[in-house]
């Protein structure tokens, strides 16, 4: 299944558009000196690993929390980071081959931005922060048991609804950006506070799809990384597997931070 998340789906060891090469013929002993030797680590063979997945995407984060904490001693550098974040997630994605340094400026620059926009929700509503983190922790934690258990699977028929009910959600957020930033709509969340469905504020609605998407959106970076490490892909590649998380995780964190405001607003 591919996925929607262009960290993963313009790159072929990915997509399983990748050449298979075939495995050659060993002899008895051919076999049995493998069998002695010692374990092979992602190092030693350079090919991509849950392990080296886990790590990379690990470095990812601790780059991406400590510039949050810069973040939020100034909230003033959220739209700086939202900008930067923005250009170099575009440089990443359309970037041939992955590349280290790119990635985690990328994650820092998120980090500023989250950070940031952490700082300004806690100070109008105290705890929102707590709650979005951890419930963050959480969804993942579920999505990936449900996904390591094989009781969730990524198919066509759903990655189809997903598509359709992305790009709803974004038509509508940006809609509801214009109105907010033109004065049209004047209330501080615009259509997701004035809007209520029997007594919901339309955000917290809307908050909760965002999570399904999100969840989702985790389920196919999951796949895509199992079919890269499967299909043997370079380690480098492994950084493009951190990427994607991460992309995902921002997404999911910054949507249920903003419906937990909507809904203590």
């Amino acid at each position: 299944m591919a996925s929607q998340n262009p960290a993963f789906s313009r790159n072929p060891v990915f997509n399983g558009k990748a050449p298979v090469k075939p495995s050659a013929t060993l002899s008895a002993d051919g076999l049995q000196a493998m069998y002695d030797a010692p374990t092979a680590t992602a190092a030693d063979t350079d090919r991509m690993s849950y392990d080296d997945v886990i790590v990379k995407t690990g470095i990812s984060f601790i780059v991406l929390l400590a510039f949050a904490a810069v973040g939020w001693q100034i909230p003033a550098l959220a739209i700086p980071g939202a900008l930067i974040g923005f250009g170099l997630a575009m440089v990443n994605i359309f970037k041939r081959e992955p590349s280290a340094p790119l990635i985690l400026l990328y994650a820092g620059a998120q980090g500023l931005f989250i950070g940031a926009i952490s700082s300004f929700f806690e100070r109008l509503f105290p705890g929102v922060v707590v709650q979005a983190v951890i419930a963050t922790i959480c969804v993942f934690a579920v999505t990936l048991a449900l996904f390591a258990s094989g009781k969730i699977r990524a198919s066509k028929r759903n990655t189809k609804i997903f598509m359709i009910a992305l790009i709803g959600y974004a038509v509508f957020s940006l809609v509801n950006f214009v109105l907010v930033m033109t004065g049209v709509n004047k209330d501080a969340f615009g259509l997701s506070s004035s809007v209520h469905l029997f007594g919901i504020p339309l955000g917290v609605v809307l908050g909760v799809v965002a999570t399904l998407l999100a969840a989702y959106m985790l389920v196919l970076d999951f796949d895509q990384i199992k079919t890269g490490v499967t299909a043997g892909a370079p380690r480098k590649y492994g950084w493009s597997a951190a990427f994607g998380l991460v992309v995902t995780l921002v997404f999911l964190y910054t949507q249920l931070l903003r419906m937990f405001a909507i809904a203590r607003n």
